[in-house]
């Protein structure tokens, strides 16, 4: 059996990937790798990353203060705090933070294998110095992840 993992609210592994910042709060080591939980801050003004498609997990974000918003294909949604979008394998999404002040969403990935993905922008960006769409498709792409152009 796992032990109880608590983390407080100044705890989890951070990982700044230039105007959003990610805190790890459930790697998929207390859930056997079932789930994987993020915060996500985004500063004002800022975009997400590009659209892309997911094909071996579903995707959730619970907006907790802010507004953000969604793009699904041609679509766009506003989310405001108290609003839930989950994305299941296969629908091309993204978002951004058109605000003025920073939005902040609890994430979720299941199972866990996006967490990864995360820490490996991280390293890009200390490599490269700065984090490209080209750069991030590549790194979207080692966990069964694509750009999405394409919204039939």
């Amino acid at each position: 059996m796992n032990d109880v993992s608590i983390v407080a609210p100044d705890g989890g592994e951070v990982i700044e990937l230039g105007p959003a910042r990610m805190r790890v709060l459930e790697a998929g080591d207390t859930t056997e790798h079932r789930l994987g939980i993020g915060e996500i801050t985004l500063a004002p003004h800022s975009d997400g990353p590009p659209q892309h498609r997911h094909a071996e997990h579903d995707e959730g974000f619970y907006v907790v203060c802010g507004t953000a918003r969604f793009t699904v294909g041609r679509d766009d949604y506003d989310a405001p705090p108290g609003t839930l979008v989950m994305v299941p394998p296969g629908v091309p999404h993204t978002f951004a933070n058109p605000g003025d002040q920073p939005v902040v969403m609890v994430n979720t990935f299941t199972p866990d294998l996006y967490v990864q993905y995360f820490r490996d922008l991280r390293d890009t960006i200390a490599r490269d110095g700065e984090l490209t769409g080209p750069a991030t498709a590549e790194v979207m792409g080692r966990y069964a992840t694509t750009t999405a152009t394409d919204f039939d």
